[in-house]
């Protein structure tokens, strides 16, 4: 999976795409406007951060592109892809429990910490994505 060159763009499914992981030293892009909110991203090689109405969304350690990425009050779904390996941070409902999928399968049920912080670790090599999916349960 290529990284986003545009470091914020959105897909015309209603989604958003972010994060190019190939770069040395960290570019961010802000006020980009979708659905009625704003965004903001930061990214290079050692870290991607997304953030919507200047509350956090999403980090990757290290950077990452993420792709396709949905978020209901029902589930967080997305296509991630970086060198090796990506642990990533999700800001979700506090004290909830929630069912993470990585493609298809599942990772098993984990809770929200009480800022609502949810970290996931992806096995993944260059050239290589994985779906990811995480569910209220």
């Amino acid at each position: 999976m290529a990284a986003v060159k545009e470091l914020l763009r959105a897909e015309s499914d209603g989604t958003l795409s972010f994060g190019d992981y190939t770069l040395a030293s960290k570019t961010k892009k802000d006020n980009f406007e979708f659905e009625g909110d704003l965004y903001k991203v930061k990214t290079f090689s050692e870290i991607t951060k997304l953030e919507k109405n200047g509350m956090f969304v999403y980090e990757s350690v290290p950077g990452s592109a993420v792709e396709n990425f949905k978020e209901t009050d029902k589930e967080v779904a997305f296509t991630v892809s970086a060198p090796s390996d990506v642990q990533f941070t999700l800001e979700l409902e506090p004290e909830s429990e929630y069912e993470v999928f990585i493609d298809g399968t599942s990772a098993g049920r984990m809770s929200t910490n009480l800022s609502g912080k949810l970290s996931v670790s992806v096995e993944l090599s260059a050239d290589q994505s994985a779906e990811v999916k995480v569910v209220k349960c």
